[in-house]
């Protein structure tokens, strides 16, 4: 393990930005703003932001790597060594992966979610972000449950979701570019890909027993769950009374204010804030969070949106800083139960980034420390300066 100081640095502690030192030795912070120390690598952290490691409950921008383009596999390991490089540069520390187990064949099959999973538990150790299984269940997917339930019960997935999107792929078969994109990912002809929708659809009256099952085994195991998509309120309702806590992306306010007056974490996509909006033209995020219906931000699809989200919406005027890395930092290790990050303070896991924020819209990631590891540097000749007395925390006006 590294012994690092980091000094001069506008560090944010407890809610404000102030100047301070932090020092890091076994995975862990052991002082914040504590005496200079030398240490074997020294940071100079100076007209740099020091942040908390960025935590990503919902990506999957790593298909992208596995099929760049439709019918193109690459394999799943170098998928995900490549997709471990694009967080860490982004700033994503802990990378929660949402892997989708459809009841389609292809890049969303049962064998794909298989190899993930084995290649994730395998890779792990090697990978510079904490990298987690999130297992994103299409719920007419009735032949996976009994398969599911035992990686609930032996802790193999991270986070449960619950996804539904039958109506939207009926809807789309008449869409010709949707159409082909779905006919494309599955592997299947258009004749076979419509004879699977027609019988998939014909057991919709065997999904909410399914549902509960799976949560009752979810909850059993203590493992975190999600709805995806919830559409009325009462639907939110209606997953919490499983125990499922979480609201994935709600598709309009009404649904997003139940969640939220019931204490519910709520979860929107990062690129929604970067691009001014939903791509679906569902909800807008930014004013999802200027009315405090959402919690929590993920990349979705992006890997660079959550930093961007977060200086967008300072830039805004939505959110000052330590409110905005809020919702990309210590509101999804809350809502993804990981109490030892999302934080800079003393005994907590050191998962920490080094922005350059002189061009506000614009941040760029300098310094990257996970697990106490340096895992990503763009400037070395911040390593190794001679240490300046530290000095003491000053609030930000």
């Amino acid at each position: 393990m590294m012994h690092i100081f980091i000094e001069g640095g506008r560090a944010l502690l407890g809610g404000q930005i102030g100047e301070a030192s932090i020092e890091i030795a076994d995975g862990k912070i052991s002082a914040v703003d504590g005496a200079t120390v030398h240490t074997a690598l020294n940071i100079d952290a100076g007209g740099l932001l020091v942040l908390p490691g960025i935590i990503d409950l919902h990506g999957d921008a790593f298909e992208r790597q596995m099929m760049p383009r439709p019918g193109v596999d690459f394999p799943i390991d170098v998928a995900l060594i490549d997709s471990d490089r694009q967080a860490i540069g982004n700033g994503i520390t802990t990378v929660f992966h949402g892997t989708t187990w459809s009841w389609e064949p292809g890049l969303r099959s049962g064998d794909n979610a298989r190899r993930l999973l084995e290649t994730i538990e395998a890779l792990r150790p090697q990978l510079a972000a904490d990298t987690r299984f999130h297992l994103r269940h299409e719920t007419y997917n009735l032949d996976a449950e009994a398969e599911i339930v035992g990686w609930l019960s032996t802790r193999r997935i991270d986070l449960l979701a619950f996804n539904d999107h039958m109506d939207s792929t009926v809807g789309n078969l008449t869409k010709p570019q949707k159409r082909s994109r779905m006919v494309e990912r599955s592997g299947l002809s258009d004749r076979a890909f419509d004879a699977l929708v027609e019988r998939v659809v014909g057991r919709a009256q065997l999904v909410p027993a399914s549902i509960a099952r799976l949560a009752e085994a979810a909850r059993a195991a203590g493992i975190r769950m999600l709805s995806h998509d919830d559409n009325t309120p009462a639907m939110r309702q209606a997953f919490r009374a499983q125990g499922v806590a979480i609201a994935e992306f709600p598709i309009n306010e009404e649904t997003a204010r139940e969640a939220a007056e019931a204490g519910d974490f709520i979860v929107f996509g990062a690129p929604n804030v970067v691009r001014g909006g939903s791509h679906t033209g569902w909800t807008k995020a930014s004013d999802m969070i200027a009315k405090g219906l959402c919690s929590v931000l993920a990349s979705d699809y992006y890997y660079p949106a959550q930093l961007l989200a977060a200086f967008r919406l300072v830039a805004d005027g939505v959110l000052a800083l330590p409110a905005a890395w809020n919702l990309i930092s210590a509101a999804p290790a809350r809502a993804a139960g990981l109490a030892d990050r999302g934080v800079l303070g003393a005994g907590h896991r050191a998962d920490l980034i080094l922005v350059d924020d002189e061009q506000p819209l614009r941040p760029r990631i300098v310094a990257v420390i996970s697990a106490g590891r340096l895992v990503h540097l763009t400037d070395a000749s911040r390593l190794n300066r001679t240490s300046a007395p530290a000095r003491k925390a000053v609030a930000a006006a």
